[in-house]
């Protein structure tokens, strides 16, 4: 099984990602996590990557289909995979097609999580990150039973690109660039739409039913 998880950032496609990867026993392969560890270990990827990020901007295409390439060609991807936060280009979802046509498959479905702007500004601005091992909490929504505490012992902190100006921008380039997958998909009948302003639980249930 393959699948995208599509969605403006901050709606709650990574933490859906994770559960739906960890009740079918699939690879969560993100954009962001894959970029995050190139940038942390000063890759070439990573180097040309950070500038961007760090100003909302979207990563140029070909560094993101060259990375994506090889993380979905590894031994545990081979039975299927859900990737988040990518493609988020039309020329991306369209390198995609062409890597899946060469290997033999294809897309399973693609889910588009929607939400309104304000929702998604409040989601993200009180978002907080643990540094050691990723894990997300929310200061309203799910907060860590110790105040600014992962449960691993980290300390928490709010991203660069978490703070509002730089939502904004994020919200903007998504409008711009990846809005018009939604149309791009729906024509390839592959999208399923999902209603993202309710609990977490509700909108796992309901992608379940999906599937």
């Amino acid at each position: 099984m393959r699948f995208v998880f599509l969605g403006p950032p901050g709606v709650g496609k990574g933490t859906q990602a994770a559960r739906f990867s960890e009740r079918h026993k699939l690879p969560h392969i993100a954009t962001g996590d894959l970029l995050r560890v190139a940038m942390k270990e000063e890759t070439s990827v990573g180097l040309k990557a950070k500038s961007f990020i760090e100003n909302g901007r979207l990563v140029p295409d070909e560094v993101i289909i060259a990375l994506m390439e090889d993380r979905i060609q590894a031994p545990d991807a081979k039975s299927g995979y859900i990737l988040d936060g990518f493609p988020r280009t039309i020329a991306q979802a369209k390198a995609l097609s062409e890597i899946l046509t060469r290997n033999g498959v294809a897309l399973d479905c693609v889910f588009y999580f929607s939400l309104g702007d304000e929702t998604l500004m409040e989601r993200i601005v009180g978002r907080r990150t643990c540094p050691d091992c990723h894990a997300i909490y929310h200061v309203s929504y799910h907060p860590p039973e110790k105040e600014g505490l992962c449960h691993c012992g980290g300390i928490l902190f709010q991203r660069k690109d978490d703070v509002p100006e730089t939502v904004a921008e994020r919200l903007a380039v998504y409008k711009n660039e990846t809005s018009p997958l939604i149309t791009y998909y729906k024509n390839e009948n592959i999208l399923t739409e999902i209603n993202a302003d309710q609990s977490i639980d509700r909108i796992a249930e309901n992608l379940q039913k999906m599937v």
